[in-house]
């Protein structure tokens, strides 16, 4: 029950979270001028029209309401002023959600395996220079910004071997392939450098994780004492150490998702994937002020769903731990 009580207080938690910020931006973006709509463009009528309805001229806690409850009632979040003008913006959102949904999820099917088996390579081999190597390399992908990574995928195995397309949904001679097709073996080879520069930093975040975590529990008494009962090192490494690791590797694994999701901006716009990173950028850039709203809603829903998904994992992993529990 007590575990119920948490979960119900942190959505709450949440949901207050994201009225406050939902707010405080609402009322920062009012405040800037509207952007001027073209004289003469058929799109300006309808523009206008969703202006009035959504209550511009009134104060902005009045304008507040009105969005809210055409949210929350008609999930409609305007229309957009600049970039596709007139059109809707949960319709634009949706339509773009697929490409970042897509690339973040190959480069987390990518990265798992590999930090979590160089992670359990280090800590098996802890203080030999294997672990050293490993250890150090995964202190500098974490350091390098994921742009970074960017810039040296396009010039090395782009430019200079010539392996891959410079550009999301292109062929390697920078012909556009057409509509989107997440199933074409080409298309999927277009989409492997953004994978690959979102996969370093996460690699090097698994891999620190599951070695610290691993060490740690390589050194516990339990250890010592399924040795002594007859397991080999590679029995009560696999029964014993790697179900403990798991404890806290596995909602690393939801927390990376969300980190990774929102750090792929900056790589969607290098790359030009039709995504919802390089809409973000662009409606910042464009003053799509309806646009940005719904955007930064998305990105703050997804970053405090996330610490709560992290935090209730820990219990369905580990019924021993009972978050929120006095007892």
């Amino acid at each position: 029950m007590s575990h119920l009580k948490y979960i119900a207080q942190r959505v709450a938690l949440m949901l207050l979270t994201l009225f406050i910020i939902s707010l405080m931006c609402f009322i920062l973006i009012r405040m800037l001028p509207p952007v001027p709509l073209p004289a003469g463009d058929p799109h300006t009528a309808v523009i206008e029209a969703k202006r009035e309805a959504l209550g511009y001229n009134k104060p902005y806690l009045v304008q507040f309401g009105i969005f809210l409850k055409g949210v929350l009632t008609r999930f409609d979040w305007g229309v957009s002023d600049k970039l596709y003008p007139g059109q809707e913006v949960a319709a634009i959102f949706f339509e773009k959600l697929p490409a970042t949904m897509i690339v973040n999820l190959f480069s987390i099917i990518l990265s798992i395996p590999i930090g979590i088996s160089l992670g359990i390579f280090a800590a098996l081999k802890k203080n030999t220079w294997i672990d050293h190597v490993i250890s150090t390399v995964t202190m500098v992908a974490i350091s390098v910004p994921s742009f970074v990574y960017a810039f040296l995928v396009q010039y090395f195995l782009a430019f200079k071997l010539g392996w891959f397309p410079f550009l999301f949904g292109s062929t390697i001679d920078g012909t556009p392939l057409g509509s989107i097709s997440y199933f074409d073996p080409q298309f999927l080879w277009s989409m492997l450098p953004p994978i690959l520069a979102l996969s370093f930093g996460v690699i090097a975040g698994f891999t620190r994780t599951t070695r610290a975590e691993l060490t740690e529990v390589l050194t516990s008494e339990f250890m010592l004492l399924a040795r002594t009962k007859g397991l080999t090192k590679t029995q009560a490494t696999v029964r014993h150490a790697m179900k403990n690791c798991m404890v806290v590797v596995l909602p690393s694994i939801f927390g990376e998702f969300i980190g990774i999701l929102s750090g792929s901006l900056i790589i969607e716009n290098i790359f030009s994937v039709p995504g919802v990173g390089e809409l973000y950028l662009n409606s910042i850039n464009g003053r799509d002020y309806p646009m940005f709203i719904m955007l930064t809603v998305f990105y703050t829903v997804i970053g405090l769903a996330a610490g709560i998904v992290v935090d209730i994992s820990y219990g369905f992993i580990d019924p021993r731990i009972r978050v929120g529990s006095k007892k």
